[in-house]
């Protein structure tokens, strides 16, 4: 993917970049929480390059970290529980298919613009993933097109885990609402795997990073005052919740105070003046 910009960011696609630089980085720790042995390679000098213009959020490293933690987590549970489809949204550079313990028989798909799965492609070779890995090159933007998808999957799983990491940020609180309710629709899509953020956070990023983004067309919009709570129109209820904050201050990866404020109690009510996220598990609802 060359460019001759002097841009930090591109496109929204080299956010995937990004994220691949701090996962690579967390691999080379002799505490690793997890390790990504493709990382570094993804991401590449135009990742170092990202990175080094953006070095103030370095001190947020623990979140990207922790973030693939529970992600991990998660998923592992769904699958030990019988899930045996992965769909991957705004796939990016994620390297789960290759890294994580996975049943040969998983059928696992990665959707994402062409630009990004074919310079992943590219740097990957002849590596082989652990399980049935399929590529969709795909403007989730496009409803017809997704919903073509989705209905095509429908007929090819029984019980299918959506994930969602990084993505639902940029989007509008209707396009979050509208994608929520297309992957409702087939019954196998049982469990959602998702990150959101509160409005103080959202309100901190765009101050810290927001006119990079904003300069590449990757705007950051999506944090509902609910939570996850804003999905259960939408034909999801609230399974799970994990702080990224709790578990980095247990694993001791932020600062003291960090850890002392990770001590007080989760939000119950509205978070529009809270800095807070969370990795959440939505299941679908029944009806």
């Amino acid at each position: 993917m060359p460019s001759t910009s002097t841009q930090t960011f591109r496109n929204i696609s080299d956010t995937a970049i990004w994220a691949a630089l701090y996962r690579a980085r967390e691999t080379e720790r002799e505490d690793a929480l997890f390790r990504d042995p493709l990382a570094a390679r993804l991401a590449g000098e135009r990742g170092v390059a990202i990175a080094s213009a953006m070095r103030s959020h370095d001190r947020y490293a623990w979140a990207w970290v922790l973030r693939t933690v529970l992600f991990d987590q998660y998923l592992s549970e769904l699958l030990a529980q019988g899930a045996d489809c992965v769909v991957n949204l705004a796939a990016g550079l994620d390297a789960r298919p290759y890294r994580m313990a996975l049943p040969a028989n998983l059928h696992w798909v990665e959707v994402d613009l062409p630009g990004i799965l074919d310079y992943k492609e590219e740097l990957l070779g002849d590596e082989r993933p652990v399980c049935r890995l399929e590529r969709v090159r795909l403007d989730l933007a496009d409803v017809g097109a997704r919903r073509a998808l989705f209905a095509r999957l429908k007929g090819e799983s029984h019980r299918a885990v959506i994930l969602t990491e990084g993505l639902l940020i940029y989007l509008t609180p209707a396009e979050a609402a509208a994608l929520a309710q297309d992957l409702a629709a087939p019954a196998p899509f049982r469990h959602w795997i998702l990150d959101i953020a509160s409005p103080g956070l959202l309100r901190l990023l765009q101050k810290e990073v927001g006119k990079d983004l904003n300069a590449a067309g990757a705007p950051l919009k999506f944090a509902p005052a609910e939570g996850p709570r804003f999905f259960e129109p939408h034909g999801w209820r609230v399974a799970a919740v994990r702080s990224p904050l709790k578990e980095a201050a247990r694993y001791k990866r932020v600062p003291l105070w960090m850890r002392l404020v990770a001590r007080f109690p989760e939000p119950t009510g509205p978070m529009r003046s809270r800095i807070w996220s969370g990795i959440c598990r939505l299941d679908r609802n029944q009806g």
